[in-house]
């Protein structure tokens, strides 16, 4: 198994170490410590703890008025690791606004859909009919959901699935949303900032319950 180096010792930006490969084991180590793989095509597999670190308490979820009536329309529907390859790979293609490519290279996604094969790895999906409207994915460990990507073809789709995120968190006693980096996106949803020692002392203490 690859040994990281504390997250102290990343760089302002927070890239801890380069190298390395996306199995299992290797996945499962760096969230354990707080670390998750993010580059691009060409590049090495990066490794990240960024300070702060961007987290969303599902019980801190803000749900504006707006979003509030487009779920009570019944427009949407949402399920749960019904579609996970359809998600990760929509998050691949999808076009983003001031992004060129993406990082959710093939390796990654095989590398996701392992995760997801065992158990560790899921999906939320929100669905207008039978189209996929929008979605997620992420990490469960314990009680900390490790979010890595999100996407939206319809108004509010995403939100909704983060909207039901935060129901599963709190039904099932979630710690945190790890979101990884700031965005306005996020903070509108009730996400916010905390130090990394912060981050990684809920990590520990979760991780190291029975």
């Amino acid at each position: 198994m690859i040994a990281f180096p504390d997250p102290s010792l990343a760089d302002e930006q927070g890239l801890l170490a380069a190298g390395g490969n996306l199995e299992p084991d290797t996945l499962l180590a760096a969230y354990a410590k707080g670390i998750f793989p993010w580059y691009a095509e060409g590049q090495p597999v990066l490794w990240w703890s960024p300070d702060p670190r961007m987290v969303l308490f599902p019980d801190e979820f803000h749900c504006s008025k707006r979003l509030g009536r487009r779920m009570r329309q019944g427009l949407y529907s949402v399920s749960f690791d019904e579609a996970f390859g359809d998600v990760i790979q929509t998050c691949a293609d999808i076009p983003r606004r001031g992004e060129d490519g993406t990082w959710i290279l093939p390796e990654m996604i095989e590398a996701y859909k392992r995760l997801y094969q065992l158990g560790v790895a899921h999906s939320v999906e929100v669905w207008e009919g039978d189209t996929l409207a929008g979605g997620l994915y992420g990490v469960l460990q314990k009680r900390i959901f490790f979010a890595e990507s999100m996407f939206s073809r319809k108004i509010d789709a995403s939100k909704c699935a983060i909207a039901s995120l935060c129901e599963r968190g709190l039904r099932d006693g979630w710690t945190l949303i790890d979101c990884q980096f700031y965005t306005d996106h996020l903070h509108s949803l009730g996400a916010r900032e905390i130090s990394r020692s912060d981050f990684l002392q809920y990590v520990s203490i979760d991780l190291n319950k029975p």
